[in-house]
Protein backbone atom coordinates (compact mmCIF):
# COMPACT_ATOMS: atom_id res chain seq x y z
CA UNK A 1 0.00 0.00 0.00
CA UNK A 2 0.76 3.68 -1.11
CA UNK A 3 0.96 6.35 0.99
CA UNK A 4 -0.12 9.71 -0.81
CA UNK A 5 -1.12 13.29 -0.56
CA UNK A 6 -3.71 14.15 -2.52
CA UNK A 7 -3.63 17.15 -4.34
CA UNK A 8 -6.64 17.72 -6.59
CA UNK A 9 -10.51 15.81 -5.48
CA UNK A 10 -10.50 12.87 -6.59
CA UNK A 11 -14.37 11.01 -6.43
CA UNK A 12 -14.65 8.10 -4.20
CA UNK A 13 -11.09 8.99 -2.03
CA UNK A 14 -10.43 12.44 -1.32
CA UNK A 15 -10.50 16.41 -1.23
CA UNK A 16 -7.38 18.14 -1.38
CA UNK A 17 -4.80 17.51 1.59
CA UNK A 18 -6.12 14.12 2.41
CA UNK A 19 -3.45 11.35 3.22
CA UNK A 20 -5.15 8.04 2.12
CA UNK A 21 -3.37 4.77 1.38
CA UNK A 22 -4.07 3.55 -1.71
CA UNK A 23 -2.36 0.44 -3.99
CA UNK A 24 0.41 0.65 -5.23
CA UNK A 25 -0.45 0.40 -9.10
CA UNK A 26 -3.03 3.03 -8.55
CA UNK A 27 -0.69 5.13 -6.93
CA UNK A 28 1.63 4.87 -9.85
CA UNK A 29 -0.06 4.24 -12.92
CA UNK A 30 -2.88 6.97 -11.79
CA UNK A 31 -2.51 9.01 -9.21
CA UNK A 32 0.72 10.30 -9.58
CA UNK A 33 1.59 10.94 -13.30
CA UNK A 34 -2.20 12.70 -13.59
CA UNK A 35 -0.76 15.17 -10.67
CA UNK A 36 -3.67 14.44 -8.33
CA UNK A 37 -1.09 13.13 -5.86
CA UNK A 38 2.44 13.00 -4.57
CA UNK A 39 3.82 10.99 -2.20
CA UNK A 40 3.91 11.30 1.31
CA UNK A 41 6.75 11.69 3.61
CA UNK A 42 7.39 13.38 6.81
CA UNK A 43 8.55 16.92 5.60
CA UNK A 44 5.55 16.84 3.90
CA UNK A 45 2.96 16.94 6.38
CA UNK A 46 3.66 20.91 6.34
CA UNK A 47 2.80 21.00 3.04
CA UNK A 48 -0.51 18.73 4.08
CA UNK A 49 -1.52 21.56 6.65
CA UNK A 50 -1.06 24.43 4.34
CA UNK A 51 -3.31 23.05 1.21
CA UNK A 52 -6.50 22.08 4.39
CA UNK A 53 -5.87 25.64 5.46
CA UNK A 54 -6.36 27.34 2.01
CA UNK A 55 -9.31 24.92 1.39
CA UNK A 56 -10.95 25.78 4.68
CA UNK A 57 -10.80 29.34 3.70
CA UNK A 58 -12.14 28.93 0.20
CA UNK A 59 -15.35 26.65 1.38
CA UNK A 60 -16.59 29.39 3.60
CA UNK A 61 -16.27 32.02 0.76
CA UNK A 62 -17.76 29.27 -1.80
CA UNK A 63 -20.41 28.09 0.20
CA UNK A 64 -22.92 30.68 -0.90
CA UNK A 65 -21.43 31.08 -4.20
CA UNK A 66 -22.67 27.47 -4.72
CA UNK A 67 -25.60 27.46 -3.50
CA UNK A 68 -26.77 30.79 -5.79
CA UNK A 69 -24.83 28.59 -8.90
CA UNK A 70 -27.10 25.69 -8.04
CA UNK A 71 -29.98 27.17 -8.10
CA UNK A 72 -29.53 29.72 -11.33
CA UNK A 73 -28.25 25.75 -12.88
CA UNK A 74 -31.25 23.93 -11.94
CA UNK A 75 -33.75 26.96 -13.13
CA UNK A 76 -33.05 26.23 -16.42
CA UNK A 77 -32.36 23.26 -19.48
CA UNK A 78 -29.34 22.76 -21.49
CA UNK A 79 -29.37 21.63 -25.14
CA UNK A 80 -26.12 19.62 -26.95
CA UNK A 81 -26.86 18.86 -29.75
CA UNK A 82 -25.19 15.61 -31.34
CA UNK A 83 -24.82 13.24 -34.41
CA UNK A 84 -27.69 10.89 -34.64
CA UNK A 85 -28.56 8.03 -36.74
CA UNK A 86 -31.96 6.19 -37.30
CA UNK A 87 -34.11 5.73 -34.27
CA UNK A 88 -32.05 8.92 -32.23
CA UNK A 89 -29.14 6.78 -31.40
CA UNK A 90 -25.83 8.87 -31.04
CA UNK A 91 -22.60 8.41 -32.86
CA UNK A 92 -20.43 7.72 -29.51
CA UNK A 93 -22.02 9.34 -26.90
CA UNK A 94 -22.18 12.73 -25.08
CA UNK A 95 -19.31 13.74 -22.76
CA UNK A 96 -18.88 16.02 -19.47
CA UNK A 97 -16.54 18.59 -21.82
CA UNK A 98 -19.88 18.84 -24.15
CA UNK A 99 -22.34 19.55 -21.11
CA UNK A 100 -19.97 22.07 -19.71
CA UNK A 101 -19.65 24.04 -22.54
CA UNK A 102 -23.35 24.04 -22.85
CA UNK A 103 -23.57 25.09 -19.61
CA UNK A 104 -21.11 28.30 -20.12
CA UNK A 105 -22.67 29.24 -23.43
CA UNK A 106 -25.91 29.03 -21.96
CA UNK A 107 -26.11 30.99 -18.52
CA UNK A 108 -22.10 32.16 -18.23
CA UNK A 109 -21.68 29.90 -15.11
CA UNK A 110 -18.07 28.04 -15.56
CA UNK A 111 -18.67 24.49 -14.72
CA UNK A 112 -15.49 22.14 -14.52
CA UNK A 113 -16.10 19.06 -16.70
CA UNK A 114 -14.57 16.88 -14.07
CA UNK A 115 -17.22 18.33 -11.81
CA UNK A 116 -19.75 16.51 -13.49
CA UNK A 117 -21.46 13.24 -13.32
CA UNK A 118 -22.96 11.14 -15.98
CA UNK A 119 -25.11 8.00 -14.07
CA UNK A 120 -25.27 6.44 -17.23
CA UNK A 121 -23.63 7.13 -20.65
CA UNK A 122 -25.82 9.40 -22.49
CA UNK A 123 -26.48 7.31 -26.07
CA UNK A 124 -29.78 8.60 -27.51
CA UNK A 125 -31.58 11.91 -28.29
CA UNK A 126 -34.06 12.90 -25.33
CA UNK A 127 -33.64 14.20 -22.07
CA UNK A 128 -31.72 13.36 -19.09
CA UNK A 129 -30.49 14.20 -15.49
CA UNK A 130 -27.23 15.06 -14.85
CA UNK A 131 -25.44 16.04 -11.10
CA UNK A 132 -22.96 18.74 -10.81
CA UNK A 133 -20.99 19.11 -7.54
CA UNK A 134 -20.34 22.33 -6.89
CA UNK A 135 -18.93 22.12 -3.46
CA UNK A 136 -18.81 19.20 -0.98
CA UNK A 137 -21.79 19.96 0.16
CA UNK A 138 -23.71 21.41 -2.64
CA UNK A 139 -24.57 19.10 -5.85
CA UNK A 140 -26.87 20.55 -8.57
CA UNK A 141 -28.83 18.23 -10.87
CA UNK A 142 -28.94 19.81 -14.53
CA UNK A 143 -31.43 19.02 -16.88
CA UNK A 144 -29.52 18.07 -20.30
CA UNK A 145 -31.65 17.67 -23.63
CA UNK A 146 -29.65 16.03 -26.36
CA UNK A 147 -31.24 16.98 -30.07
CA UNK A 148 -29.99 15.88 -33.15
CA UNK A 149 -27.49 18.27 -35.10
Amino acid sequence: MAKLILTHEVTGLGEPGDVVDVKDGYARNYLIPRSLATPWSKGAESQVTAIRKARKAREIATLDEAKATRDSLQSKAVTVKAKSGNGGRLFGAVTTAEIAAAVAELGGVTVDKRKIEIAQPIKSTGEFSVSVRLHPEVSAKIAVNVVAA
